[in-house]
């Protein structure tokens, strides 16, 4: 343990994995935020859809039964 080329091979290894460990860590928190981008798009246009059906529910409503739906 005393020979500096085994504290070099052990700095190089700490710095590799600490690099590699930053660099994975980083792409990680880029997909996560992608992917809840995407799923917040997806509430969105899942809400218009609902809106839409309750909108055309409620002119059924109207049209077929005299009824107005609040």
């Amino acid at each position: 343990m005393t020979e500096p080329q085994v504290w070099t091979i052990i700095g190089v290894f700490a710095a590799a994995m600490f690099g590699m460990i930053t660099i994975v860590s980083t792409l990680f928190i880029q997909v996560m935020r992608s992917e809840f981008g995407g799923m917040r798009s997806e509430f969105r246009r899942l809400e218009g859809k609902v809106d839409n059906l309750d909108r055309d529910v409620q002119a059924l409503m109207r049209h077929t039964f005299g009824i107005d739906r609040d």
